[in-house]
């Protein structure tokens, strides 16, 4: 059996708070961020309402337990209308050659 895949905030000291050695983990944590503020003051519950995930799908989301999938992303970027990944980031570790 291959080795259970670490979750996002078993990757930095302090979720979502510090960066992420890992360019992988990284985009995760800045995933994390971008809901945050795009949730706002907005409750779990009233989040998923509006975008058709679950209200725990997001609250493991937000506190790095879960990898988010694709079908969560796009829900959550069209349900809130923003944009959650973070383009500027992937180009930049591209770049750098973090994606070895």
């Amino acid at each position: 059996m291959p080795p259970k895949r670490l979750r996002p905030r078993d990757l930095t000291e302090v979720w979502p708070d510090s960066p992420v050695a890992d360019a992988v983990g990284e985009v995760a944590r800045r995933v994390a961020l971008a809901l945050q503020a795009a949730i706002g003051e907005s409750s779990l519950r009233e989040v998923a309402a509006r975008t058709g995930v679950d209200h725990t799908t997001v609250a493991d989301v937000l506190n790095g337990t879960a990898w988010p999938d694709t079908i969560t992303l796009a829900r959550l970027e069209i349900g809130l209308g923003v944009a959650l990944w973070p383009a500027d980031y992937i180009a930049e570790a591209r770049d750098a050659g973090r994606g070895q």
